[in-house]
């Protein structure tokens, strides 16, 4: 069942507070620790350095997920997720009929420069 929309925001508030860039995935792992399995990214956002995430993007293999681009919310707050410190949110879609939180990472229809923000 689909969940209600949300209150109406303006830009100001919300987008242009939050820094989404374009990364490529360089490593994907399983995540140490973590209380439902995910995997410890490794994404290059070009000139922003290279960041760790960690997701719950199990529905692929990590040859899937290698070299695939996607984007990230870069300036929320590191966060440890089980025995890792995660310094970015990797966006991404739930899987049709997977459990909650089970995803597939929002990427680009086209190959983009990393670190090319979103707006």
């Amino acid at each position: 069942m689909a969940t209600p929309l949300k209150d109406t925001v303006t830009p100001a508030d919300t987008l242009d507070r939050l820094d989404i860039r374009l990364g490529r995935v360089l490593s994907a792992e399983p995540a140490p620790g973590t209380p439902k399995p995910a995997y410890r990214l490794s994404v290059d956002f070009g000139r922003y350095g290279v960041r760790t995430s960690v997701g719950r993007f199990t529905g692929h293999t990590p040859q899937e997920l290698i070299g695939t681009q996607v984007l990230g919310v870069l300036n929320f707050e590191p966060r440890p997720v089980g025995d890792t410190v995660s310094d970015v949110l990797i966006l991404g879609v739930q899987f049709t009929g997977a459990p909650s939180g089970d995803a597939t990472p929002l990427t680009p229809a086209r190959e983009a420069k990393l670190g090319s923000k979103v707006f």
